[in-house]
């Protein structure tokens, strides 16, 4: 395998159709894209569904993919937010963001297509700003929110931009300060000088209010919710279920606690939040109608 999977070079191969139905779309069978904030444990989640027996992926976040399209990057765009709508979709540009996914899939062992539609597992957490961007270009997408205690989220990001490994855009044009770091959301302009714990409660409320607009937007069937914390408990359980609701086929059995993701920055606790409490607290009456919304959304899908 190349660090996509853990299976056997010599495994026997997954059908790439689904059984019985051929997709409307020739190449992406309901290709699957989890999105949520940064940091809400997208990683861990994507690590582990991506060895499901019929999977590919890219194997990576899909940031130089995607803004490699002329047009699509910050850079292109005044700097405004690394959101897209579904008026980006252009035919020249899906067309050449389908064909630049599709040549860099390889499933659990490492092996490309060969033949039919297949489906494709993707997460990036920009993507959180682009759902209807995405349902254009992938006609049959599925996307899976993925809800984490707001308060574990805002810890983990300020961490992130301390950490200085997540710097998008560490010159970012008329910013000062602590250097650009995760998603560019809209609006970030009205942010500067402003102090870091002010910084990241707006970042996640825009990434997640727009999220949550855009998927109460599309069809029930397109979306459904998976739980961190039910991933951190239960993990046989919460992949058992998701792969079910997808249509992915698991067949591994996932014994004990998951291992760390890659870009895991300090180990994982459901309480390490409260070391950051007062930064954190402070922010939540700001946002509080988002966090409220977002709990009754990942209630209400999942439910």
């Amino acid at each position: 395998a190349d660090g996509r999977g853990i299976a056997a070079p010599n495994e026997p191969r997954a059908p790439a159709q689904r059984s019985g139905k051929t997709s409307a779309d020739p190449l992406f069978d309901r290709p699957v894209f989890l999105v949520s904030p940064p940091r809400s444990g997208s990683t861990l989640l994507f690590e582990t569904l991506a060895r499901a027996a019929n999977v590919y992926t890219i194997g990576h976040e899909s940031h130089a993919l995607i803004e490699g399209v002329p047009g699509l990057a910050a850079s292109a765009r005044n700097f405004d937010s690394n959101r897209l709508d579904a008026d980006d979709a252009t035919g020249g540009i899906a067309g050449t963001l389908r064909e630049r996914f599709y040549a860099e899939l390889r499933d659990r062992a490492g092996r490309a297509p060969d033949y039919g539609a297949v489906r494709m597992l993707e997460k990036t957490p920009k993507n959180s700003l682009r759902v209807p961007f995405l349902a254009r270009v992938f006609p049959e997408a599925r996307f899976v929110y993925l809800y984490r205690d707001p308060r574990q989220t805002l810890a983990s990001m300020l961490e992130a931009w301390e950490s200085g490994r997540f710097r998008t855009y560490p010159d970012l044009p008329g910013w000062q300060g602590i250097p650009w770091s995760l998603l560019l959301t809209p609006g970030w302009r009205a942010l500067a000088g402003k102090p870091l714990h002010e910084i990241v409660a707006a970042q996640w409320e825009t990434a997640t209010r727009l999220l949550l607009d855009d998927l109460q937007g599309l069809p029930e069937q397109q979306r459904c919710v998976a739980r961190y914390d039910a991933l951190l408990a239960d993990p046989q359980g919460e992949i058992t279920r998701l792969c079910a609701v997808l249509g992915l086929q698991w067949d591994q059995p996932l014994d004990g606690a998951l291992p760390p993701s890659r870009h895991t920055v300090s180990a994982p606790h459901p309480d390490k939040w409260r070391s950051r409490a007062g930064e954190i607290e402070v922010m939540l009456p700001s946002i509080e109608g988002t966090l409220e919304r977002a709990e009754r959304f990942a209630e209400a899908v999942a439910a």
